[in-house]
């Protein structure tokens, strides 16, 4: 099977219902696709005003204030409500806080229901990509990932927009690939806008997604010390790379890197502050220390944890990735 797949109308299935557990702007861009779709969607946010927002004036005011929300898209703050009689569950929660919902969540979902995160990232303690961390937690559920280059606040607005749905194939899948969680989940999620692509390339997928955050604060560094476009290109191209080489240390492959969850990401990441990854490293690269950034606002910057995990990752495989080390070393040990 190739890294990406478009699914042409076949015998496929969508899934009919979906619980999207985390109401921020990912979140709530996803549960609003979804919705679009034709899926009867639930979306969980822990926040009782966002749940109040999304119901009563279809606007989640503090995420995304000014884009209107389909009128079929229902929030609650109840995770059993958000997930009773789903079909397939989207986690969408910060990659620090993806065990904790996944133990939380395990004895709601029923068995054989596919998870897929929406969320980028390695555990540090552990060294796991994301859905590792959730198989441990979720045994009895396929496990899988939304990712890509995906703004947002660009995919609530109906702008165009392409992402990989990857789950690991069993044998069932292959004979039957129609059938499989992935073509299933990204026909689920397909509209006039929205274009999935699958993969059966776990690992690939999601150490693309992870670096991806590593790099762009690096790149945002270099913008902000002033460096331009070649110097870019540079980090870019070679940042690509290292996501190949540690995919294919941990058993992916390098051709997933250089398609959406890779390439895609990776471009659009290092190439707009939109991204906090890409604006963190621009005002570090400035000179503003890390404590006044985002105007001292708490902002999680993903990629910022990252760094070290990813590192911690590489050394144990044997990895050499000179960009990502040296980004740790700026964020993390005082180097200039």
């Amino acid at each position: 099977m190739t890294a990406e797949i478009k699914m042409l109308p076949t015998q496929e299935q969508p899934y009919a219902r979906i619980a999207v557990i985390g109401g921020g702007a990912w979140g709530t861009a996803l549960a609003s696709v979804a919705a679009k779709a034709g899926r009867a969607v639930q979306l969980y946010a822990r926040d009782r005003a966002t749940v109040r927002s999304i119901n009563s004036s279809h606007v989640n005011a503090k995420y995304l204030p000014e884009i209107a929300l389909p009128p079929s898209l229902t929030a609650t703050d109840d995770l059993e409500v958000a997930l009773n009689g789903a079909d397939a569950v989207l986690l969408v929660v910060p990659s620090g806080a993806v065990r904790a919902m996944a133990s939380r969540i395990s004895g709601l979902v029923k068995h054989g229901t596919p998870v897929a995160i929406c969320t980028k990232g390695i555990e540090p303690t552990t060294g796991y990509l994301m859905s590792q961390v959730v198989s441990e937690e979720m045994p009895h559920v396929p496990v899988g990932t939304i990712s890509g280059p995906t703004f947002a606040r660009e995919t609530a607005l109906g702008h165009p927009t392409a992402a990989t749905v990857a789950f690991e194939f069993t044998h069932k899948d292959r004979l039957e690939p129609s059938h499989s969680p992935a073509a299933r989940l990204a026909l689920s999620m397909s509209t006039g806008f929205f274009k999935t692509y699958i993969s059966d390339d776990l690992v690939g997928v999601e150490i693309g997604g992870a670096v991806k955050n590593v790099v762009a604060i690096g790149c945002g560094m270099m913008t902000g010390a002033g460096f331009a476009e070649n110097t870019r290109a540079a980090l870019i191209t070679r940042g690509l790379d290292e996501m190949k080489v540690l995919a294919e240390a941990l058993g992916g492959r390098r051709e997933t890197v250089t398609g959406l969850a890779g390439t895609g990401d990776l471009t659009l990441t290092c190439s707009s502050q939109t991204s906090r990854n890409m604006s963190l490293g621009v005002q570090l690269g400035q000179g503003i220390p890390r404590d006044q950034c985002f105007d001292g606002a708490p902002v999680v910057v993903e990629g910022e944890a990252n760094a070290r995990s990813v590192i911690d990752l590489a050394k144990r495989v044997r990895v050499a990735m000179p960009i990502c080390e040296t980004v740790f070393g700026i964020l993390h040990e005082g180097a200039i």
